[in-house]
Order: C-alpha cells, then structure tokens, then sequence
C-alpha cells in the first residue's frame, strides 16, 4: 500500500490522535501477511536518481557520496521517515559505473534496513548516452506487531512480531544528452511478502513503475532554468505526477518548487558550497486530508564529490 493510498484512507471522517496512531498500524497489517515491497519517496529526486534508476549509476564520472533525510508528516506519530547514503561512481575512460546504498525506513509499526548494489552500462553516441542498469540487494524487514495496543486483548494477529531478510532487485535505462534526460526504471522487481511464520513468499512482478525526464534551458550565463518531471504508477493508486521547476544562479544557489499531485507543494534551495560539496533542503506542505494533522515534510541532502579539478571538467553543479 502506497504512502499516496495511505494518505486517501486515513481521513475519509475525522477521527482522534490515538485512532490515528492506531489506524497507521493497522493499514500495514493482513490477515496472514505482509506486503514489505515499498518504495520511500524524494522531493529531490532529480539530484541523486540513482535511488530509483540503478542506471543513473556512474552517470558523473566522478566518485560521490549523497547522504539525504527524510521526514514525512511531521506532527503525526509513526509517520514516515528515512535515511540513505549511496555512493556511485565511474571512471572517466570507462563505460562502466556502479555504486552501492544503504538505507533505514521506517513507518509506523514497519522497518526496513537494506543494502542494494547498482551496476551500469554506458553506451556514448555522439552527443548524447544511453545508460542501462540494474539493482540487487537484501532487505530486512520488521514489523513489530506485539507494541500494537488493540481494543480487545489477546487477538493471536498481534502476538508474533516479523523479522525476515528478502531479496530486492530492479532495472533501469537513462538517455541523457548535455541538456536533457528521459529515464525508465522498475527499482524492485520483485514483489516479496512474509509470513508471520517470517517465511518469504514472492507474489509477482513489481508495483512501482518511474518515468522521469528533464532539460536545461541556458537563459543567461548568471541564470539556467531546470524543469523536470516524474511519473510514479503504483498498482491500486492513480498516476501521480511531480512537476519541478529549478533556477539556478552563477551555478552556486538553486532554487526550486514542485507540486506532486493530489499531495503537496514543495520549496527546495541547493547551494554548492564548494566544487565538490553541496547542501540542499526541501520542504513539502501538505495539501491532502493530512494537512489537518501535518506540520509538512523536511528533508535534507548532503552530497561531496571526491575528485578536485576533475569535478569542472564535468557539468558543474549537478543537475541531473
């Protein structure tokens, strides 16, 4: 169930804080299983995509670490929140990039802790590149059933807690010219559930399909401008579109909003502090039901390129 679904059903008639609490915990859980295959969401997706496209994966040539934070819903206890480090990279005679992530979400009852792998290959045409990749990792998933407080004791869904490892796989193409990018991806192919007996069941193919794109129009050598756009499609959901638009000033300060249909408004600033460090923020205000329970959406990016000189031979700052 997706955090968009989540968003649609908890509000369908106003209710108390502790119904709330109660209600985030109890969309999660099934009868005989759980569904751990969910995909955490970005507002600044469009500077470190490879989180969702392993094809992204080398695409600076240049070793970068990117640490971001998130936190969903602020003001709604047990409400999402997740932590990543990755690290990418590729040589810059090669056509070979890859990386590796870690990664800590978390949403009420639910964690999941995972180390994904990402591998790419760089095909160069003359002015342009197609990169294809793939992801594979481990995941470890918990649910902690027993800290559930029901109305009426002793009910045995609420007696095991869930620990278990599970795979995860995905694949991904990007197109990307100097100024423009189209990518595809499906970041976890594999849809795997487990049991309260902690015995891992693969259901099908996955549920989260990506679609990005974006260009950079060059207005004055003081002012670029960077729309972008992601498409998510989610089995049981509606399309959702994240429509972005980002200035960049004397490629030090980036400023930007977007708006992610159905759900938010968000504001970002970047700023290259030096060629190789950059900090950015976005803020998300909730336009949902949630709006009467949330104080907004806060995350946070730190990225450093290792490399000195050899980070302006590139495109400088990173826009996609």
């Amino acid at each position: 169930m997706s955090r968009k679904i989540i968003s649609n059903l908890f509000f369908k008639q106003t209710i108390t804080k502790s119904q709330l609490i109660l209600f985030v915990c109890m969309l999660f859980l099934t009868v005989n299983s759980v569904n751990a295959q969910q995909e955490p969401m970005y507002s600044q997706y469009m500077f470190n995509m490879v989180q969702m496209n392993p094809a992204y994966a080398g695409n600076r040539a240049v070793d970068n670490i990117t640490a971001m934070y998130r936190k969903q819903w602020v003001g709604i206890e047990g409400a999402p929140s997740t932590g990543t480090i990755s690290w990418d990279r590729r040589e810059d005679a090669s056509n070979i990039g890859y990386g590796l992530q870690i990664y800590n979400d978390n949403i009420g009852i639910e964690k999941t802790i995972g180390v994904q792998g990402f591998y790419s290959y760089r095909i160069p045409f003359k002015n342009a590149s197609l990169a294809l990749g793939l992801s594979a990792g481990v995941l470890n998933y918990r649910a902690a059933y027993s800290t559930v407080i029901t109305t009426m004791g002793g009910d045995p869904l609420f007696s095991e807690d869930i620990n278990g490892f599970r795979p995860t796989a995905g694949v991904g193409a990007l197109y990307a010219t100097e100024h423009w990018y189209a990518g595809f991806s499906i970041p976890a192919l594999l849809q795997t559930k487990i049991s309260q007996s902690n015995v891992q069941i693969t259901t099908g193919a996955s549920n989260h399909y990506f679609l990005t794109g974006g260009y950079i129009f060059d207005v004055s050598p003081d002012l670029k401008l960077k729309p972008s756009l992601l498409l998510k499609s989610v089995q049981g959901a509606p399309l959702q579109f994240d429509i972005n638009m980002n200035a960049w000033i004397q490629d030090i300060i980036g400023l930007g909003v977007s708006y992610r249909t159905g759900d938010s408004f968000v504001g970002m600033f970047e700023i290259q502090i030096t060629p190789v460090l950059r900090l950015g923020y976005a803020y998300d205000y909730v336009i949902s039901n949630l709006k009467t329970y949330s104080k907004g959406t806060h995350e946070l990016m730190l990225r450093y390129e290792f490399g000195g000189t050899k980070t302006q031979r590139v495109l400088s700052p990173r826009y996609y």
